[in-house]
């Protein structure tokens, strides 16, 4: 069947048009419409917004049960100068305390800078000799406080639809184009295929 130039052109071009537009509709669906609406009775809502608690609880449990652990957060504590803090922390704390006992008459001389700096420094010196001990109820606490899985689900389900849609598109947006341009690709190719299955059965 011998096929018009107009047709040659157009069934292509159609082709590829619609595989683009599939496409591009795919990926707009994935956040879009944020907020269920009705189409012809069908309710249509994207996916993120419809499965974001399904989307939170599998995250929640990816990040609680395997990438952090309460260990984990633990031994990041190993990393913190804990001399210097608890120095700031005692001093901060004892500050207020320590001028009310400079007002009394016989105590306040005894309570120079040099005396208190040493006092600090046993006191810090003791906490730091049972540091394991220390990190090891650190890490009962936050065992027993922090349910990683939890805040992380609840984070994620309470985490706008639109934010989460910008951060994937922030990231991934070359690759979402990419799906969008093969739709189009493959769609002119099925035109073609269409074109050569007309001319010779036609």
């Amino acid at each position: 069947m011998e096929l018009s130039p107009l047709t040659i052109i157009a069934v292509p071009l159609l082709g590829g048009l619609i595989g683009y537009l599939t496409n591009r509709l795919a990926v707009k669906m994935i956040f879009r419409p944020i907020k269920p609406i009705n189409i012809l009775g069908i309710r249509v809502q994207g996916l993120m917004g419809k499965r974001q608690e399904a989307l939170a609880a599998s995250i929640g449990n990816v990040v609680g049960g395997h990438l952090l652990r309460h260990e984990d957060v633990v031994k990041s504590f190993e990393k913190v100068d804990l001399e210097s803090l608890l120095e700031q922390v005692l001093t901060e704390a004892l500050a207020d305390r320590i001028e009310q006992l400079r007002g009394l008459p016989l105590i306040g001389g005894f309570l120079t800078e040099e005396r208190l700096g040493e006092l600090r420094k046993s006191l810090v010196d003791g906490f730091l000799g049972h540091r394991e001990a220390l990190l090891e109820k650190l890490e009962e606490a936050v065992e027993a406080g922090l349910d990683i899985e939890s805040v992380v689900r609840e984070k994620v389900a309470a985490f706008p639809v639109e934010k989460l849609e910008s951060l994937i598109l922030e990231v991934a947006s070359r690759e979402l184009r990419a799906i969008e341009i093969l739709g189009g690709v493959l769609g002119t190719l099925i035109g073609l295929i269409q074109l050569l299955a007309i001319s010779a059965f036609g």
